[in-house]
């Protein structure tokens, strides 16, 4: 497995960039706004992540290891592959990715080009209990802990994720921290 790459920028075009170390160029995708502010000639370093289909070895690097982490961590989401993983880390930085997945905000994920609504759900499902709290995301963290929780027994009643989240977000504000309580809340909203 290629860890990282340190090299001289030989070529840039709209999809990455090609490092060349030790005569070799190595093509590289990287998001978006590390391939805007690198220039043809310059040395960089990055992180980088190999994908390898029976037909295709593709390399994808990161200006950090949290981006790297982030961007495997969103490959375990069903039906999100490296382009898509990649469209998200162009558009959202990692602080931004993790903040919306520990605040439960779908609707941020959402507006990435290429990832829809359900797809949103689904990232924010499927990384709950994977993505830790940075610093000063603890209120956050507690919050969508307590709401995945929540989702979790939606979901297991039968209940798609959709459903379950928009009867998440009908709760009252003042809503109870006991998931019991909350529960009976959400099940009422489906009650109406």
């Amino acid at each position: 497995m290629i860890a990282s790459l340190s090299g001289r920028v030989a070529h840039i075009d709209e999809n990455g960039l090609t490092l060349e170390i030790s005569g070799v160029g190595l093509r590289v995708s990287v998001p978006l706004p590390l391939l805007q502010e690198t220039q043809v000639g310059q040395s960089l370093f990055v992180h980088t992540h190999m994908v390898v289909r029976e037909n295709e070895l593709s390399l994808y690097g990161f200006p950090s290891l949290e981006a790297r982490q982030l961007f495997t961590l969103l490959l375990s989401v069903d039906r999100v592959g490296p382009r898509l993983a990649l469209a998200i880390l162009s558009k959202l930085s990692p602080g931004a990715l993790r903040s919306a997945v520990l605040g439960g905000d779908s609707s941020l994920i959402a507006k990435v080009p290429g990832v829809g609504a359900k797809t949103a759900q689904k990232i924010l499902l499927q990384l709950a209990d994977k993505v830790q709290p940075g610093e000063g995301d603890a209120i956050a963290w507690e919050r969508q802990t307590s709401d995945s929780d929540l989702l979790a027994a939606l979901t297991g009643l039968g209940y798609s994720v959709v459903e379950a989240q928009t009867a998440l977000q009908s709760l009252p504000e003042d809503a109870p921290d006991d998931l019991e309580e909350k529960l009976k809340l959400a099940l009422r909203y489906f009650g109406r």
